[in-house]
């Protein structure tokens, strides 16, 4: 059984020089894998161990960061969104902040199209669609329900 720890790092031993795009493979010296280029033994405090090296695959790159995807935190029925402010200590230091907007995820009944619809809007909308109807309120703000 080959036990592997994989680490994508830069590292030099004597006259060999690694770079960033490299990844070491850590096994047992038992058979080595198929995946990893063997470069020899070494005598270090991995003591009985191989260590070979493989490329990396070319979607990983070790500085490009992971970003999620949000929903932005606008109501498409009002427009509301966050407003930039100033948060104010007892002292009256300022410092920036912003208030967000009251977004909720809220089933709403579409007479038109005789279904329920899930949106996500303000509490502002909310009210605004119980006085006016929801086919006034999407046709002033220019969403078409039909697509949802």
């Amino acid at each position: 059984m080959a036990a592997q720890l994989l680490c994508p790092f830069t590292m030099s031993f004597g006259r060999l020089d690694l770079n960033s795009k490299s990844m070491f493979c850590f096994s047992t010296s038992g058979p080595s894998s198929t995946r990893c280029q063997e470069l020899g033994l070494w005598k270090s405090q991995f003591a009985g161990l191989k260590l070979s090296i493989s490329p990396l695959p070319p979607s990983f790159h070790p500085t490009t960061p992971v970003h999620k995807i949000f929903a932005k935190r606008i109501c498409p029925f009002t427009g509301k969104k966050a407003n930039k402010a100033n948060k104010v200590s007892f002292s009256n230091h300022k410092t920036k902040k912003l208030q967000f907007v009251n977004l909720q995820y809220k089933r709403v009944w579409w007479e038109a199209g005789k279904r329920y619809l899930k949106l996500r809007l303000s509490t502002k909308a909310l009210k605004t669609i119980e006085k006016n109807g929801l086919d006034v309120v999407a046709k002033k703000a220019g969403i078409d329900l039909r697509k949802e």
